[in-house]
Formats: structure tokens, C-alpha cells, sequence
């Protein structure tokens, strides 16, 4: 069984170089055999690249049909050069497809302030879409052609079933570094053969991105390029999604795990990262209090730079959690490291004996958990982080040299 993107029932891709990098691949497309339910939420970065004004009014009639990505290349403060070509992407691959132009949805990621490539991906566009494929290899090398600092390709594939019918949901994404979503992020595209109606759709996207893209962090950056889009063209079969009855929530449950998984190797995946933390928040006035409190710390330079030093310096979780914005009674306040026997650092905000040299032996691990009981309310929130090491730094030192 097909388990990418192309292992949904219509979806084509493929990924190719057509020179925009040297000697990687750096154009994509994702295309549905037939008109698609779509939904996507953008980056709220106040400098927004140029694909993403030219192609976001075309979800106003929740129709798409047609991913088109390139990489190497942001297309972001491009001016009217920029312009011209996100729209020559737009016309190209409505051309090529011979499919409405409203019906393409573009997307650029890479160096900022670069001339864009016009030429370059559009005779791109016209030599890929002969191309086309249900095949795995196209799926995988769609998933390529869209990383920029990226180690690894970043997909995944869930399917369920609804009496008889089997609905299927692929995926793919990039990021590595410039993460710290708001609303949507870095560059991600999914697609499905499930049948419901575009405002459905966008409810259960946004509420996914919410819960999963957006509680993630590597370095605190919101990209002017964000994006996560999401097609589903209906060819599984089953009746239509109109209300939120038992096969949405099924829907939802797996576009959210999907999400999950999708965003965590984004994490796994960062730039010179060499820890995965999770972070949990539970028993907070609420849920929208304790994202926050993650997110605070999650981001915090101090907090990463601790995680990087395998450094059992506790005491910047809570000093990030005391500034998130968030009222709380700092007095009740329970912290824990681990998931297996976890460790537990304070009590009712009092700090529990414990050997330190547990502490540090937790701190060692590649893969770290942290949780945080406020002890005051239902609310909670999972979210996830890397640590800030010196390549990071290298890397983003020299990204354009």
C-alpha cells in the first residue's frame, strides 16, 4: 500500500531540479485528478511573500485543485519582480494542468530578497506536469523537492475507515529553521479522498494547526512564507461531511494526528538541534492559558540553552512560565522531568529533594519530557521544542555565504 501523498485516491505529484538549487530538487507539484474542498491558513508575518498574496483570495470559494512549491528561492521583498512571478507560477501551472487558474495555490520558500526565478520554474512547470504520478517515488520526491536547510524529507499517511469506505490522508512538510508559527507555518500541504463541504474543512484545519503546528517552536521566528493548505477531492465515496456527526470527528481525529506527526519531525529536524522536548502544561485555568505557557517556554533562549548544556537549571522553566502572560497562583505549582518514573522536581512550588545526578542523567537523553502541573483548572497543552546549540547558530551565520 501506498503510504504518501499519492497513496490518496486522485492525487499526483511529482518533484523535480529545474536549477533554482544546485543539485537538489526544488519544484513540486501536488495535483488532484478533480476539484478539491480546500482550506489554508497563512503566516500573520506582516511582510508576507508574494505566492501567498497572489494565490490566498484563490480559497475564497474553498476550491483548489493544484499545489505548486518551489524551493531556494522565498520570493519575500521581491517587489514587482516578485509578483510577475508568482503569477507566471499561477498561469504556468493553470495552463499546463488546464485547470482554472483560481484553482492553483503557490508557494515559495527560501532565501528572502533574492530576484525570483521566473524562467527557471516555469519551464519547470511545463516540463513536470507530463510527469505526473500516483506512484510512491513521485510522492517521496515531491516531499524532497520543498526542504531548504532540511535533513530529512517530512511525510506521513494515516487511513481509516467509516462502515465500508477506507478515507485516506497524506502529508508532507518542510521546516527547520525560522519556526515559531502563529496561525499557520512553514510550508505544509496535505491532502485527502474524503467528500466534505470547504467550511467544515477550514474548521477542523485551523483548529489542527492550533493544537499541533502552532505548539511548536525551534528558534522564535514567524517565516513571511508560512503556510498550510489541505485538499480533500471526495473520492473515497462517502457522504459528504456537512455536520459534525460521527465521521467528522473520525476525520478530524486523524487530520490531527497527522498534524502532530508532521510537525514533530519539523522539530526533530532542527537547525543544529540535538534534543526533541516535549512540554506539557495540564490542570491550567484553561486550554488557550496553558498553550501560552508553553509556547513562553518552549521559545525561551534560556530555557534551550539549558537543554543544549544538558544543564539542570529548573528554575528558567518556571521564571518562563511566570511571564507568559497567564494568571496563576505561582504557589501551587508541580514540575516534573520524564515520562518513565518521572522525576519530580517541586511540590506545591517547593523544591522536592532529589539526587541531582538523576536529574542530569534525564537531561542526557536526546529526547526529553517535561510537565508542569499548575494544579488550578481543567486546561492543557502539549507542544514541542529543540534545543539552541552552536550549529544553529553556524548554520544561520552562513546561510547565504
Amino acid at each position: 500500500m501506498n503510504k504518501n501523498i499519492t497513496g490518496v485516491r486522485g492525487i499526483k505529484a511529482w518533484g523535480a531540479h529545474v536549477g533554482i538549487k544546485s543539485n537538489r530538487r526544488d519544484l513540486a507539484i501536488i495535483y488532484s485528478e478533480v476539484p478539491a474542498s480546500a482550506a489554508a491558513v497563512f503566516t500573520k508575518n506582516l511582510v508576507v511573500a508574494e505566492p501567498i498574496k497572489a494565490s490566498r483570495h484563490h480559497l475564497d470559494d474553498g476550491l483548489l485543485q493544484a499545489f505548486v512549491i518551489n524551493s531556494g528561492n522565498a520570493n519575500a521583498c521581491t517587489g514587482e519582480q516578485g509578483r510577475r512571478g508568482a503569477e507566471a507560477m499561477i498561469d504556468a501551472a493553470a495552463r499546463v494542468l488546464d485547470i482554472p487558474r483560481e484553482y492553483v495555490l503557490v508557494s515559495s520558500t527560501g532565501i528572502i530578497g533574492e530576484p525570483f526565478p521566473t524562467e527557471k520554474i516555469v519551464k519547470g512547470i511545463e516540463k513536470m506536469a507530463p510527469n505526473l504520478s500516483g506512484r510512491t517515488e513521485a510522492g517521496s520526491m515531491t516531499a524532497n523537492a520543498i526542504l531548504t536547510t532540511d535533513t530529512f524529507a517530512k511525510e506521513g499517511f494515516v487511513a481509516f475507515k467509516h462502515e465500508d469506505i477506507r478515507i485516506n490522508i497524506g502529508g508532507i512538510a518542510k521546516g527547520s529553521g525560522m519556526i515559531h508559527p502563529n496561525m499557520g507555518t512553514m510550508l505544509s500541504y496535505i491532502v485527502s479522498d474524503v467528500a466534505i463541504t470547504p467550511r467544515l474543512l477550514k474548521k477542523a484545519l485551523v483548529s489542527c494547526v492550533d493544537k499541533t503546528f502552532n505548539m511548536i517552536t525551534v528558534d522564535g521566528d514567524t517565516s513571511t512564507n508560512d503556510t498550510v493548505a489541505i485538499m480533500c477531492n471526495g473520492l473515497a465515496g462517502n457522504p459528504v461531511i456537512e455536520t459534525e456527526n460521527s465521521l467528522y470527528e473520525k476525520f478530524y481525529v486523524q487530520l490531527e494526528n497527522l498534524c502532530a506527526h508532521l510537525a514533530k519531525l519539523i522539530v526533530s529536524d532542527g537547525e543544529g538541534a540535538t534534543k526533541f522536548i516535549e512540554y506539557r502544561v495540564v490542570n491550567a485555568p484553561s486550554d488557550e492559558a496553558a498553550r501560552k505557557i508553553v509556547r513562553t517556554i518552549a521559545d525561551s533562549s534560556l530555557v534551550k540553552t539549558a537543554m543544549f548544556g544538558r544543564d539542570p537549571n529548573w528554575g528558567r522553566i518556571i521564571a518562563a512560565a511566570g511571564r507568559a502572560g497567564v494568571d496563576f497562583d505561582a504557589d501551587r505549582i508541580d514540575l516534573y522531568f520524564g515520562s518513565d518514573s518521572p522525576l519530580q522536581i517541586l511540590k506545591n512550588s517547593q523544591p522536592v529533594e532529589h539526587e541531582r545526578a538523576k536529574l542530569k542523567k534525564k537531561m542526557q537523553a536526546a529526547n526529553i519530557e517535561i510537565l508542569l502541573d499548575l494544579n488550578q483548572g481543567e486546561g492543557k497543552a502539549t507542544g514541542w521544542g529543540s534545543d539552541l546549540s552552536y550549529d544553529y547558530v553556524r548554520i544561520n551565520a552562513e546561510y547565504t555565504t
